[in-house]
């Protein structure tokens, strides 16, 4: 008996000690996160990036620590499969009115598969499925805010409630006039209400804590009336020139929402004693948003890729077409592949490049890792990085499997695993984003449906012309976008940008991004003579970071069409001095705003003309 009581102890204490390494990580990052208030009130935009940065990589340093702690104490490795069985059941009983049980469960796996053997990884040692609900999680006694308030105004009461709405998060900066600002929301909520009738439960309900990114302060919340939901947002922000505050906008609507929530921005700061209810209350405001893509605005990214993968075994059941070679210009770098059924792509690196490409894998990863890291600005894709994917064989179409054994054999395995006559691909390291559609495509689509001939329009072509400028004007300004987050693409062919389902134009080709700052902005020298002038070799030295703007419109702008849309709204994209300008922005300290939300929305009376910094 005494061996057997002594093998549980030594079980209760690993899980208590995993238990532990989760409530520290949790604790780190929950007063992280708060800090972004006293950040937002004090206008330290730069430690606000500062720590939206390293929050990220607070969960891999904790599963680090915790791993490096159950090795040292407890020889977790060589501890017998029985013992790692008792482990998860007395860490399901430490779970029990816990308040983040599904991130404790997530780091339980992280911890475990980073101990065990690759073997090992099922139901018997991780949470493959939750084994805690996060239904009706209740704050204790001991929290003070409730996830969400509820507010009760009338017609006549409307401004007076917003404004006391938005004195109880208690920023400790003063608005210019919050009054006025009240009012303006209240004219924005009641031309979205129309012309109805309150119900006896019109309410407000608000998230106790305010989202924080970049330099914004954004109340979330929903309007109510009857069986009617309003899903809303509204920014606050600073006043140019002043150290006042100021609501800049209101957000309606579902489509509103999922833009400021998009998966192309960086992830927003919140305060959370219980993460699972704020998810649930952002998802009845956007029912067609995946969780996991909640978790993920949310910064709670490990639980995001739980979440992903989950649904993604979950389809894979309930489907049965092939991975393929996604549709769409092969990369030079990077192997894509996709299953038609399910709205994300595959991304692979290949085991080796064209000689124009200078690169390494470890390079690649480096600027994937810098998306992660940096402010997307609605403008760059988010990636899930998975090691080690394991495929069902009989999914791939065979010529995808030739494919990577062609271009990147290292990373794939085709076999029986586990022995059980299921044959497995394994993909040794994967990226994976939301489908887009690539530009070019988009574009050419909209060629396809002047009915003339590839980069004609015919006279009645009025859709697709409307296609193509929306197409060519969107991508002028995710470049310009992307200059004000620091970023300079790289390659800025079409193909490597998409549209998302709301009309925006996305970046995702990482391999070849720097930042403005450490670029060199030339304009071309003039040919010393004629000789100069008339040949096709580059006549100019040209540094390894030097980038010569002019030099971009004959790869971009070949079809006149695109040419004169392009040139009417993005000319000054071919002027070094466009760069420069910016570059000497940032290098000088500004932050440039760039807004989740389109300009039209933003209050501007008479008083408030000024940018917003």
């Amino acid at each position: 008996m005494f061996p057997q009581r002594l093998d549980s102890t030594v079980a209760y204490d690993i899980a208590k000690a995993m238990m532990d390494g989760f409530n520290r990580h949790y604790r780190l990052f929950r007063t992280e996160s708060a800090r972004a208030k006293h950040r937002f009130e004090t206008a330290d935009w730069h430690g606000q990036q500062r720590a939206q940065r390293e929050r990220i990589e607070f969960y891999d340093l904790r599963v680090k620590e915790c791993s490096n702690r159950l090795e040292r104490e407890y020889r977790a490795g060589e501890q017998p499969m029985d013992i790692w069985q008792q482990v998860k059941l007395h860490y399901i009983g430490l779970l029990v009115n816990h308040h983040q049980p599904e991130l404790a469960e997530t780091f339980f796996n992280s911890v475990t598969t980073k101990i065990l053997h690759r073997t090992h990884f099922h139901n018997d040692f991780i949470f493959v499925r939750p084994a805690v609900s996060t239904e009706y999680i209740e704050n204790g006694e001991s929290e003070a805010r409730p996830t969400y308030r509820a507010y009760y105004p009338t017609s006549a009461s409307m401004r007076e409630v917003l404004a006391q709405m938005v004195k109880d998060f208690d920023l400790r900066r003063s608005f210019e006039d919050l009054s006025r600002d009240a009012g303006l929301v209240a004219d924005a909520m009641n031309a979205a209400l129309g012309d109805v009738k309150l119900r006896a439960n019109f309410q407000f309900q608000v998230l106790t804590s305010l989202f924080f990114r970049n330099k914004g302060a954004y109340i979330v919340g929903k309007l109510i009336n009857g069986f009617n939901e309003f899903p809303f947002a509204l920014p606050i922000l600073h006043v140019a020139n002043g150290d006042k505050l100021a609501i800049d906008a209101a957000l309606f609507g579902e489509d509103d929402l999922l833009m400021l929530f998009s998966f192309a921005r960086a992830y927003f700061m919140v305060d959370m004693e219980i993460p699972s209810a704020y998810v649930q209350f952002l998802r009845s405001m956007m029912p067609r948003k995946p969780r996991n893509e909640i978790y993920n605005a949310l910064g709670l990214a490990k639980q995001g890729k739980t979440l992903f993968y989950r649904d993604f075994l979950h389809h894979l059941r309930h489907s049965s077409d092939k991975f393929r070679i996604a549709p769409g210009i092969k990369g030079m770098v990077m192997l894509v592949f996709d299953l038609p059924s399910f709205p994300y792509v595959f991304k692979v690196i290949k085991d080796y490049y064209p000689p124009q490409k200078d690169t390494t894998r470890e390079q690649i990863k480096g600027k994937y890792l810098l998306v992660k890291q940096h402010d997307r600005v609605g403008r760059m894709a988010d990636t899930l990085e998975y090691s080690e994917v394991a495929f069902p064989r009989e999914r791939f179409d065979d010529e995808l499997i030739a494919e990577l054994e062609k271009f990147a054999p290292s990373q794939l395995e085709v076999s029986d695993r586990d022995g059980d006559g299921h044959v497995e691909v394994i993909i040794k390291h994967v990226y994976i984003e939301r489908r887009m559609i690539p530009l070019n495509i988009y574009l050419q689509e909209a060629f396809d449906a002047g009915g003339a001939g590839a980069g004609e329009l015919g006279p009645t072509a009025a859709r697709g012309r409307e296609q193509i400028e929306r197409g060519v004007v969107e991508y002028g300004n995710a470049i310009k976008d992307l200059v004000a987050a620091n970023i300079f693409p790289g390659d800025m062919l079409w193909k490597n940008f998409g549209i998302t389902r709301h009309g925006k134009v996305v970046f995702y080709d990482y391999d070849e991004i720097e930042y403005i700052t450490d670029c060199k902005f030339r304009k071309v020298p003039a040919p010393r003579n004629e000789e100069d002038e008339m040949s096709g070799e580059v006549w100019y030295s040209v540094g390894p970071k030097d980038v010569f703007p002019e030099t971009f419109g004959p790869f971009l702008l070949g079809n006149s069409a695109v040419r004169e849309i392009f040139m009417k709204h993005h000319a000054d994209l071919l002027d070094a001095a466009f760069w420069q300008g910016h570059k000497d922005r940032i290098l000088a300290g500004d932050v440039i705003d760039v807004f989740p939300y389109d300009r039209e929305k933003r209050f501007l009376p008479a008083n408030r003309q000024a940018e917003r910094v």
